[in-house]
């Protein structure tokens, strides 16, 4: 047996490359278990588009925080009311964001995009449309994104 071999015929050296390729593998398996935090608020921000097309207020209402703050002062309570006049409003509601600008700062972010809304009673054409300017603000508690703050104005 050589001098560089063990009992069991694997030198050393062998032995470690495997047992560092094993911690790598763990490593890397670890590291894909975990989503990134800015991933994981473009998937919010892609839920809660389709909260809207599909008139679901409770998720909508669900992605706001408790201490949600609007335009003009509005709460939680004032932003469902809005969605629901909305929804009863239109029949349809069509959504489309824009590329979503995003900075995040520890367990908070800010996202700016724009947003076409459109809504109508289910005709080719929608009875009304704006483009919008929005900046909202999002905490993070949990693993889970909710909107603390919006602002939106009209673009067109």
């Amino acid at each position: 047996m050589s001098p560089s071999a063990t009992s069991f015929g694997t030198p050393p050296w062998r032995r470690i490359a495997h047992g560092l390729c094993a911690l790598a593998l763990l490593a890397l398996l670890a590291a894909c278990a975990r989503t990134p935090p800015e991933q994981r608020l473009r998937e919010t921000l892609g839920e809660l588009q389709t909260a809207l097309e599909q008139r679901d207020l409770e998720a909508l209402h669900a992605s706001l925080a408790e201490d949600f703050v609007g335009p003009d002062g509005m709460d939680r309570n004032g932003a469902r009311a809005l969605a629901m006049l909305s929804f009863r409003r239109y029949r349809d509601v069509g959504v489309v964001l824009g590329p979503a600008q995003i900075e995040i700062q520890g367990d908070r972010a800010t996202v700016r995009f724009s947003a076409a809304l459109s809504g109508g009673a289910g005709q080719v054409l929608p009875e009304a449309a704006q483009v919008y300017e929005v900046q909202t603000g999002w905490r993070e508690s949990d693993g889970e994104w909710r909107i603390s703050s919006a602002e939106w104005k009209p673009k067109l």
